[in-house]
């Protein structure tokens, strides 16, 4: 049997605004929406969705460490932008040996790394 990731789902409370950042501000490319889900990254092996969170477990994962890791390239450019924006920084953009990397907040608090190597 053979197992594969599908889809990465990330919960919050106000669609419009999780259009706004993950949409505009990242610029991660939408496959799919309606009123309750947006879904991201058309054609991946996998895809990640935010979705509105309207039952108590959902709400208890909004505001949180995801976990997940995005690439990019140009990541010092995008940061730049970020800050412009007024993006919640929980970890400012920093050059290591490794990589270059930043961890996000989104408008609900939902925490992400931004990563180029």
């Amino acid at each position: 049997m053979k197992a594969t990731l599908h889809n990465i789902f990330i919960f919050v409370t106000d669609i419009s605004r999780a259009r706004r950042f993950y949409g505009e501000l990242l610029g991660l490319p939408i496959a799919g929406e309606n009123e309750m889900m947006i879904e991201f990254f058309p054609g991946a092996p996998t895809t990640m969705t935010i979705a509105l969170a309207l039952q108590d477990e959902a709400r208890a994962m909004v505001g949180r460490h995801t976990g997940i890791t995005l690439k990019f390239d140009q990541l010092e450019s995008l940061c730049s932008q970020l800050a412009t924006e007024n993006v919640t920084f929980v970890m400012p953009f920093e050059a290591s040996p490794w990589g270059k990397s930043a961890v996000v907040a989104d408008p609900d608090g939902n925490q992400l790394r931004l990563w180029q190597a």
